[in-house]
């Protein structure tokens, strides 16, 4: 019998991008949403979302406010994703986005499509669906559409992701990365304006992103 190929023969630049991102970032849930479309449209299969751990409780040491994501959402709705968030429940916040992103690292365990199918499971959960990230019962049935049984092994594997996210310099979620270079939330040019932030498509950097990944 043959010898199946390691992760590392089977990928090239072209399988795989890697993200580094927060769950709760509604940030990433555009740009994830946004990069599947476009391959969905070419009627492509590759490459698939590598979406690794930068959680945000760690990166600024205490959790995300719901009232800051909230903002944002409207923000993102209003201005660049009318078709998205249409569950979002601000009291459905999860005070740590840990046990949600050891759940996309289990999946990771089993393949590329596995992971990022659960990437955008626990993501449409909290901004979708309303679903409450916090509690067990909604992780262990998420991780029931994979088959996957998490184990205390996986904490490790979110730890490791942040800490490899440290060495390569992300800047923040989410932070795209392929052919050595990163791109951070290449979809959209973010102002401040006051205490507000003015969203709008950033169509040159988005356009170059997608032609390096798909060209």
């Amino acid at each position: 019998m043959p010898v199946a190929p390691s992760r590392t023969e089977r990928d090239t630049a072209r399988d795989v991008v890697e993200v580094f991102a927060d769950v709760t970032c509604p940030f990433a849930h555009v740009g994830l949403r946004r990069f599947v479309a476009h391959r969905l449209a070419l009627e492509a299969t590759r490459p698939l979302l590598r979406v690794r751990a930068w959680p945000l409780e760690l990166v600024n040491g205490e959790p995300m406010d719901p009232e800051v994501v909230a903002q944002h959402v409207d923000e993102l709705r209003e201005q660049v994703a009318p078709d998205l968030f249409g569950g979002f429940d601000p009291e459905l916040m999860p005070r740590s986005t840990m046990p949600s992103l050891e759940l996309v690292a289990a999946a990771y365990q089993l393949g590329d499509g596995p992971g990022e199918r659960m990437s955008l499971l626990v993501r449409d959960a909290l901004f979708e669906r309303a679903l409450d990230l916090s509690q067990p019962d909604v992780l262990a049935r998420l991780a029931a559409t994979e088959g996957i049984v998490p184990t205390s092994a996986t904490e490790q594997l979110v730890l490791d992701d942040y800490e490899d996210g440290k060495r390569r310099g992300v800047r923040g979620s989410p932070e795209f990365f392929l052919d050595g270079r990163g791109w951070y939330c290449p979809s959209l040019q973010i102002d401040k304006v006051g205490e507000a932030l003015r969203i709008q498509p950033d169509v040159e950097e988005i356009q170059a992103f997608l032609a390096t990944c798909f060209g």
